[in-house]
C-alpha cells in the first residue's frame, strides 16, 4: 500500500525554523519526484518546493527561495523540507505528494498525497 506520512509541523514563532518530513512506504522514492504543497484558509493550494528523482534537482516558489531547502534521504525513503526564517504568511497545511521522475507545479499531476501537516507561525 502506497503511503506518504508527513510530520514535523507545529507552532513556531516568527523567525524560527521547522523541518517537515515526508516518509514513504509501499514504494521506493528513488524513482519518484516529491513535491511540497500548502493550502492556507481561503486560499488555493500552491506548490512550495519539489525534488526530482532523476538528478535530484530542486525547484522552489519565489516566496520561499533562500529560506526553504528540500532534500531527500533515499536510505530512509524520506524527503525533508527545512524551513528557516519563518514568517506568519507561510501558515498553512503542508502536504507532500509524489509523481514519476520529474517535478511539476501542477498538483493534479501527482498520484499520491500525504494527510497534511499544519504549520503555524505566530507570536
Amino acid at each position: 500500500q502506497v503511503q506518504l506520512v508527513e510530520s514535523g509541523g507545529g507552532l513556531v514563532q516568527p523567525g524560527g525554523s521547522l523541518r517537515l518530513s515526508c516518509a514513504a512506504s509501499g514504494f521506493t522514492l528513488d524513482y519518484y519526484a516529491i513535491g511540497w504543497f500548502r493550502q492556507a484558509p481561503g486560499k488555493e493550494r500552491e506548490g512550495v518546493s519539489c525534488i526530482s528523482s532523476s538528478d535530484g534537482s530542486t525547484t522552489y516558489a519565489d516566496s520561499v527561495k533562500g529560506r526553504f531547502t528540500i532534500y531527500r534521504d533515499n536510505a530512509k525513503n524520506t524527503v525533508y523540507m527545512q524551513m528557516n526564517s519563518l514568517k506568519p504568511d507561510i501558515t498553512a497545511v503542508y502536504y507532500c505528494a509524489t509523481k514519476n521522475y520529474y517535478c511539476s507545479g501542477d498538483g493534479g499531476r501527482y498520484d499520491y498525497w500525504g494527510q497534511g501537516n499544519q504549520v503555524t507561525v505566530s507570536s
